[in-house]
């Protein structure tokens, strides 16, 4: 598994609330690459609960969208734009948990519009929630205005027990 660079680290105006790392109120995300999938470890917060110890729906949403759209950027070298999300809550996720383990994968592929399928696992390796994203995506001269000039990740290879221990969720 090799971590994913992010491609606006330092950029000036880049304020995501998914993945800036520089949002004071954002959610932060990393990436990393494992084989098809992209992956991301979050902690979780109190203050991004719904109901008492309980993650909030939209933060839900919020991770799994950011993941998928982190799926077109890695595996297609483009951007673009979520044009639908389907969503599934199976289970609560207990903001008392450590983290949860997202993980996201390109499913079809019908000319720039791309369905990517990602889940929200618990720290025990239950699924949760799960998503279904389609994409309209970008020329790569659309995804250059828009200061995208690729997505590469780190040279070393990294072991992180936390995506690793559960057997369940790699795929």
């Amino acid at each position: 598994m090799k971590k994913i660079i992010n491609p606006w680290k330092g950029k000036e105006g880049y304020n995501c609330f998914g993945c800036a790392p520089a949002n004071p109120v954002g959610v932060k995300m990393e990436f990393y690459e494992d084989g098809d999938d992209i992956v991301s470890q979050w902690h979780l917060q109190a203050n991004y609960q719904g109901w008492i110890n309980t993650l909030h729906g939209g933060i839900q949403s919020v991770l799994l969208d950011e993941i998928c759209a982190w799926a077109i950027l890695r595996k297609l070298q483009t951007t673009g734009v979520t044009s639908k999300m389907e969503t599934r809550y199976l289970k609560p996720v207990d903001t008392t948990d450590e983290y949860v383990l997202l993980r996201a994968r390109i499913s079809e592929k019908k000319r720039n519009i791309i369905l990517v399928e990602a889940e929200l696992y618990n720290q025990k390796g239950e699924v949760c929630t799960k998503a279904l994203c389609t994409y309209f995506t970008f020329s790569q001269e659309k995804a250059k205005e828009m200061h995208f000039h690729g997505c590469d990740v780190e040279d070393k290879e990294l072991e992180l027990p936390l995506f690793t221990n559960d057997s369940s969720l790699n795929k």
